[in-house]
């Protein structure tokens, strides 16, 4: 499991930013109407920032290659 954890530190980090990020997004600017389908409940807005983040940070992921002999 912890080795788990070091291989996606960088996903991780992304999913908890991209999490808080939502939060806040939802918490600040949000939508008044309620028919938003993102940004109208705050458990929608932050799953939508953390799949973001996760996929964001996933980029920076060092990919481990196999040597081909």
């Amino acid at each position: 499991m912890k080795n788990w954890v070091i291989n996606n530190k960088w996903v991780l980090i992304g999913v908890m930013l991209g999490a808080v990020g939502g939060y806040l997004y939802w918490q600040q600017i949000g939508c008044s109407s309620g028919t938003c389908m993102i940004t109208s409940k705050w458990h929608n807005s932050t799953a939508y920032g953390a799949m973001m983040g996760g996929l964001f940070f996933s980029m920076f992921k060092k990919e481990k290659h196999a040597d081909k002999q």
